[in-house]
């Protein structure tokens, strides 16, 4: 794999070897010290044009554990206020001797330009409306070890609920969940549905109640007020009252079912209960596993060696 753009270009064979590596890469981070000479002397720069906290500490995180050397290209304070091109900032970058980028951009496809002006890997750590795999690929593993679904999502029925239209995720994660074998069912106002969303391979609905006793993953998105140019909601209350987790609609939800969100959260507006109180919250492992996953992209994409050798637990050891 040279590059990861999209969950679509990564394929099914490419989906699932990627979450093999994520459990070995989980095992290397349950050590006590949880780094490995893997990716010594590679370089990786986290170039980031949008404000983040847990994607990019979570690259930055993945780096280190594989010691790789890593770079964070600050554009508040760069030649791109002085009016140099993004395409010559990448290129000066890359003769700095950088194996990877990893891109995250407000414009959408902005992660493929890249790839044409470095002979680096690409990461896209998320581009405008269209995709963010890596949180693709780390919600599909929180579902899997939550779940022990190893073999696949055959049978799943995953509910992705908001707003749909603005999310990058919502879009990785309905093409990983379904060619997984999941069926997914978009819950959210006709204003927040993409205008494609007859194209996917979906079903969709406007009632949060209709499905929420009958879901084995319950997977809510934020309001994204900062893309917005107009008033999609009449309220956020009323957005609440008709999409919102609830307290009387946890209650609804099935023993096994999961709880997740991709952050940031916005209490009292899509969630409105306290999800530590919640047993099916997997929230916080979704985070942990980001790094795992992240892992597991740069060593596929950067390593040239076998894996490193995982250390037997200590009810492993023999004497």
């Amino acid at each position: 794999m040279k590059h990861l753009r999209s969950i679509d270009e990564l394929g099914l064979d490419g989906l699932s070897r990627l979450l093999d590596l994520t459990e070995h890469m989980a095992e290397v981070n349950r050590r006590p010290n949880p780094k490995v000479p893997a990716l010594r002397g590679k370089t990786v720069c986290n170039v980031f044009f949008e404000d983040s906290t847990r994607t990019r500490l979570s690259f930055e995180t993945a780096a280190k554990r594989l010691s790789a050397d890593t770079m964070t290209f600050a554009v508040g304070s760069s030649s791109l206020n002085k009016g140099e091109s993004l395409r010559d900032t990448i290129e000066t970058i890359g003769a700095m001797g950088v194996d990877a980028f990893v891109v995250r951009h407000g414009s959408s496809g902005v992660p493929w330009q890249v790839s044409d002006w470095t002979s680096g890997s690409v990461v896209n750590a998320g581009d405008g409306w269209h995709e963010h795999p890596t949180q693709a690929l780390l919600d599909c593993f929180t579902i899997r070890t939550a779940l022990g679904r190893s073999d696949g999502f055959d049978g799943l029925h995953i509910a992705i609920v908001g707003d749909i239209k603005h999310s990058r995720v919502a879009r990785s994660d309905i093409a990983a969940f379904t060619a997984l074998g999941a069926a997914v069912t978009l819950v959210a106002p006709r204003t927040l549905l993409p205008p494609a969303v007859d194209d996917l391979d979906v079903t969709v609905v406007d009632d949060l109640d209709e499905v929420i006793a009958d879901i084995d993953v319950l997977y809510l998105l934020r309001m994204q007020r900062e893309r917005m140019r107009e008033a999609l909601v009449p309220s956020l209350r009323e957005y609440t009252s008709r999409f919102g987790l609830t307290p009387a609609r946890a209650r609804r939800l099935g023993e096994h079912a999961l709880v997740m969100h991709p952050g940031p959260m916005n209490r009292g507006v899509e969630m409105a209960v306290d999800p530590s109180e919640l047993p099916g919250s997997v929230i916080t492992q979704q985070v942990t596993n980001g790094i795992a996953v992240r892992m597991a992209v740069l060593f596929d994409l950067l390593g040239s060696g076998p894996r490193p050798p995982v250390e037997p637990r200590p009810e492993e050891e023999t004497s």
